[in-house]
């Protein structure tokens, strides 16, 4: 009988693609997939330590876990990801029912930890060395690249797929944890990833989207020569069968003039830019060791729209770092007013542990006023995304169907003929009645409808070629 694996995700991309790769690792040792704890052997959650909200989640799902390993003893329950490398053995002293505790680094060997524990050796810990306990090249070895075969069989469609192109972080921005609990900054060889979107390709798959912390300061290596973002994305190009390649997230400080060309001369690469700002006030960009000004910021975003005309640009921004005042906030808000994000992601800020903001400055903006200027900010960019999407109304776009929309997932909608939701080349969210033999077809849409946040349309036409499903 196959052992039943439980596997939750919390956090970003890179945290989605880590659990899809541990899923299939998993089904490769004999395990299936579920879709509750309460039916699983092994419990799994993979963490972020980004928000202090997202730590909170997790330890609250483990607590409540606690009486069903009461009752069934034999329950695996594992902690993997970024809190997992963070909190490394406190992990246990809050929960004393968890098995396994796993950093990002160590991912491989969950397989065979299972195993372990399985027969009465646990609980176990296996993390990465901490970035000031040795040398660079020690701590990156530690950090194991972790890249395992993919399987369509655990991405929910088999017509889109992450790829990781590099690990880690050298950013070392004050407010950050990512770089201590994933390690220093290592680029993957140039023909791995291609022949991993190969066999993407092979399997169905028609858009690829290329992930790294920095992805922009990408430097692979090969036959002695440097490769770059724009590089690669030239080899990646010409496979047959991908009809759209993204990449995420930007740094401004590497966003290169030949990775601009890059996106404006290859037709398969979206004009779409993940480019955080994180705030619009010189003084607060320095306390958070971004590396840039706010000036400097705004040439990187002309020089995008230059580059790239039409070309849709996303940002983040945290508000209420440490020592932001109301004219920090008001930089800011002019900032976003300035450069029309088509959206932004907006948080207030969370101080984390072994960070340099946590060690060197106080958090001294009230939670209140956070809130107030997390609305604010948040108000002022929707009425620009609202404003930004209302020319679309009448346009016909082309998108990649990729499944039920949340509405219809949420009312566990079961007909054939259903509310759709697709993006368009530009990453702008599509939503459409249609049936379900388009998911995984590029779809002509006809937009009837905008709001801030989506584009609704109805079908104009649909391409020739394979289904995603």
């Amino acid at each position: 009988m196959k052992k039943r694996l439980y596997i939750e995700t919390v956090g970003c991309q890179m945290n989605v693609l880590d659990s899809e790769l541990v899923a299939a690792s998993l089904l490769e040792a004999g395990y299936e997939l579920v879709d509750s704890p309460r039916r699983a052997d092994a419990i799994l959650f993979n963490t972020c330590s980004v928000r202090q909200h997202a730590e909170d989640k997790v330890y609250s799902a483990l607590g409540r876990l606690k009486h069903v390993k009461q009752q069934h003893p034999h329950k695996i329950i594992g902690v993997l990801g970024c809190m997992a490398q963070k909190d490394q053995g406190l992990v246990f002293k809050r929960a004393p029912h968890v098995d396994l505790v796993v950093g990002p680094g160590q991912l491989a060997r969950v397989p065979a930890l299972l195993e372990r524990i399985a027969a009465g050796d646990g609980p176990l810990m296996e993390v990465s060395m901490d970035r000031r306990a040795g040398t660079r090249q020690a701590v990156r070895a530690s950090f194991a690249r972790y890249n395992p075969a993919r399987t369509a069989v655990v991405r929910p469609g088999r017509h889109q797929a992450m790829v990781r192109i590099m690990f880690g972080c050298d950013k070392l921005c004050a407010f950050c944890i990512v770089p201590s609990v994933r390690g220093p900054e290592q680029s993957r060889p140039p023909a791995e990833i291609e022949a991993e979107v190969s066999q993407l390709a092979g399997e169905g798959c028609l858009e690829v989207t290329l992930i790294g912390q920095t992805v922009n300061s990408y430097r692979g290596m090969e036959a002695g020569r440097r490769v770059r973002l724009s590089d690669l994305l030239a080899r990646l190009h010409g496979i047959e069968g991908i009809r759209r390649l993204k990449f995420v997230t930007n740094h401004p400080r590497h966003m290169t003039p030949d990775l601009l060309q890059a996106v404006r001369d290859l037709p398969k690469v979206s004009p779409y830019f993940h480019v955080p700002a994180q705030s619009g006030s010189d003084a607060v960009l320095r306390r958070m060791k971004r590396g840039y000004t706010a000036g400097q910021y705004r040439q990187t975003l002309a020089a995008i729209r230059q580059a790239v005309p039409g070309a849709a640009v996303t940002s983040d921004f945290i508000v209420g770092f440490c020592g932001e005042t109301e004219d920090d906030f008001a930089r800011t808000v002019e900032l976003v007013r300035e450069c029309r994000f088509k959206n932004s992601f907006i948080f207030k800020y969370s101080p984390r542990p072994r960070t340099p903001a946590a060690d060197i400055y106080p958090d001294d903006v009230p939670d209140q006023l956070k809130r107030r200027r997390n609305n604010e900010l948040l108000a002022v960019q929707n009425a620009i995304s609202e404003e930004e999407n209302r020319p679309y109304l009448g346009r016909t776009v082309e998108i990649l169907v990729e499944g039920p929309s949340k509405s219809s997932r949420k009312r566990a909608d079961a007909a054939e003929v259903t509310q759709l939701t697709g993006r368009t080349v530009c990453d702008r969210i599509v939503v459409f009645p249609g049936p379900r033999t388009l998911i995984g077809r590029i779809v002509s849409v006809e937009i009837v409808g905008t709001d801030a946040f989506t584009l609704f349309g109805k079908v104009a036409g649909v391409e020739e070629g394979r289904s995603g499903q």
